[in-house]
């Protein structure tokens, strides 16, 4: 069951990762908050020129013409500062904004490709990408709501109470008690409103990995006539997502609405006041003027205010979830002060290796299993035997429950993994290739590489002239996941890449399982070529690729059953491998 995150319990840190980032641009932030500051300020201050300007006409003033003009010049004069501020804060905000919008897209993609290979298992990618794309737009929205509104509301408001009361302490005491009630209104309309939209936070990322995984599956759609099931489930999440939106939005609805009827009120309130005022000679027409341009923006403000602070609320409840991620820590990690692999002769030991998958499902019990530098070593055996997983935890994609692996004497766990991959080539059994280049997948392992050098390697892997036939050659976009290949196309790519990168470790996971018997033969010489001079791991089930390896080991779920060359093992009775080799010679055993 998925944790329920609390937007109140990840606020602090998502705060924190923010400030962390925009903290680097000091100049742009400074300028951002001065702009508006600045600009908030003249807002309360313009309406008493106008308060001026209207009084000239009810008093007795000589030089009444001359007054006029001149308030007329000092408001226009402060109307074109507070657009010259206003033109400052946007320049400003969009270079704030966009650099740091874009440290947080690297911060995100670093932090996600940290965490381990269980998971990306457990994990749909369509949910991580709209978590990222949602924590980097609630930093815009929520710097924009601060510096646009709040900031400005804020200051705009208090510098009006301020100038009320100093005025007259009634008028400053109905605006201060106002603030309050609508303050204490706003926020417990915001708790409500915030279980909903972590609610529907969530249905939407459930939506959302749903829509990522039906992509991904959409042959098998087809292929098993799952279209109306999977639409039927795809309606019952957003029907979910509709429902919790309409109650969030009716709560919307129904704030706005006694927002309005209290602005309606303190308007009454205040002129009411005013009237009083009047009547003892304490205001004239120009108070009225302020007194209806202060209500005017203390409505405006706090309306704004009110929205404003719940699409911010909002925004840090579509930022939890990534925060979450953020500050979860890793799996697998470098330890303190790790050291880079040093390759010598590539000798690999598992001493004492036991793995629980899950912390549950024992895998590996006490695996003792010593390959020798440049030996060509095959692993075998049926389903669930521990061949896959063996290989997972020399790669570190796991760390192992207890024991040691040890390259060249030295502890895996104890060097850094971008080390400890950089020596190791493979080839998969189902080769991902990215949505790129067949020039740019094949050099992935080394970029740096030239263009004779690929040329080569995809000569030794067999896959030149399929490559060369192509409209696009070399520049051929190969497709998500690499589906505009055929299965064997996109494995001799990935031998490819493997015999490019020329790492001293060399592991091949059912390799040619995807190619016809005769692609087989053309690339078999090219995998021997390569596997000179490297310690070479095979994982196999079609056993005839393997008759040449210096050593077989057949694993089954106790551990390590037998060992031993072809020859040795086909001469044994009983043996697994005679077993699996009679029935793969008389038909009855596929690539399973």
């Amino acid at each position: 069951m998925t944790k329920k995150i609390k937007p109140s319990s990840t606020l602090k840190e998502t705060i924190k990762i923010y400030w962390q980032h925009c903290r680097k641009y000091k100049l742009a932030g400074i300028i951002v908050i001065a702009s508006s500051a600045l600009g908030a300020v003249i807002a309360p201050i313009t309406p008493i020129f106008y308060k001026k300007f209207f009084d000239v006409f009810s008093l007795n003033i000589s030089n009444a013409y001359q007054v006029l003009l001149e308030t007329l010049a000092i408001i226009a004069l402060l109307g074109v500062i507070e657009k010259i501020f206003s033109l400052a804060l946007f320049r400003s905000i969009v270079k704030f904004e966009n650099d740091t919008m874009i440290d947080l897209s690297n911060f995100c993609f670093k932090k996600i490709h940290e965490h381990s290979f269980s998971y990306f298992n457990n994990s749909f990618s369509g949910a991580i990408v709209k978590k990222v794309n949602y924590f980097t737009r609630s930093f815009e929205i929520i710097i924009d709501n601060i510096f646009f509104q709040i900031l400005p509301a804020f200051l705009t408001i208090t510098a009006i109470t301020g100038i009320l009361i100093f005025k007259n302490i009634y008028l400053g005491t109905v605006i201060l008690v106002w603030l309050i009630i609508f303050i204490i209104f706003n926020l417990k309309v915001t708790k409500i409103r915030a279980k909903y939209d972590v609610d529907r936070n969530e249905a939407e990322s459930k939506a959302t990995a749903d829509l990522s995984d039906t992509i991904v599956n959409h042959n098998n759609i087809r292929l098993f006539n799952g279209f109306s099931n999977e639409l039927k489930h795809f309606k019952e999440l957003n029907e979910t997502i509709r429902r919790l939106r309409r109650k969030s939005w009716d709560i919307h609805t129904n704030f706005d609405f006694i927002t309005t009827v209290f602005s309606l009120f303190l308007n009454i309130v205040l002129m009411y006041v005013g009237i009083r005022l009047w009547q003892k000679g304490q205001f004239t027409i120009g108070d009225f003027v302020l007194l209806q341009a202060y209500a005017g923006l203390v409505i405006n403000k706090t309306a704004w205010l009110g929205n404003v602070a719940r699409r911010t609320y909002q925004s840090f409840t579509d930022a939890a979830e990534m925060t979450e991620i953020l500050n979860t820590p890793a799996e697998i990690t470098d330890i303190i002060n790790a050291k880079k692999l040093k390759i010598g002769l590539g000798e690999i030991i598992f001493q004492d290796v036991t793995f629980y998958y899950n912390q549950t499902r024992k895998i590996l019990n006490n695996l003792n299993l010593k390959i020798e530098a440049g030996e060509k070593l095959a692993l075998i055996g049926p389903s669930g035997g521990g061949k896959t997983t063996t290989i997972n935890l020399l790669l570190r994609n796991y760390d192992i429950s207890s024991g040691k692996i040890l390259i060249d004497g030295q502890n895996i766990a104890k060097v850094t993994m971008e080390s400890l991959r950089k020596e190791i080539s493979l080839v998969p059994q189902d080769p991902i290739l990215f949505h790129r280049s067949l020039k740019e997948n094949i050099a992935y392992g080394r970029p740096e590489a030239s263009e004779e050098e690929i040329l080569e390697a995809s000569k030794l892997a067999n896959c030149h002239d399929f490559i060369s036939n192509l409209s696009e050659g070399y520049e051929t976009l190969v497709g998500e996941r690499g589906v505009k290949l055929s299965g064997g196309e996109r494995q001799r790519v990935a031998i490819a890449r493997a015999i490019l990168r020329n790492a001293p470790i060399l592991i091949l996971d059912e390799a040619t399982s995807s190619l016809d018997s005769a692609s087989e033969e053309l690339i078999q010489e090219a995998l021997n070529r390569l596997m000179k001079n490297k310690t070479v791991i095979v994982i196999a089930h079609r056993l005839s690729t393997i008759k040449k390896m210096d050593r077989i080991i057949c694993l089954d779920e106790t551990g390590i059953v037998e060992t031993g060359k072809h020859e040795e093992l086909i001469e044994k009775k009983d043996s697994l491998y005679r077993q699996l080799w009679e029935k793969q010679s008389a038909g009855f055993l596929t690539n399973g």
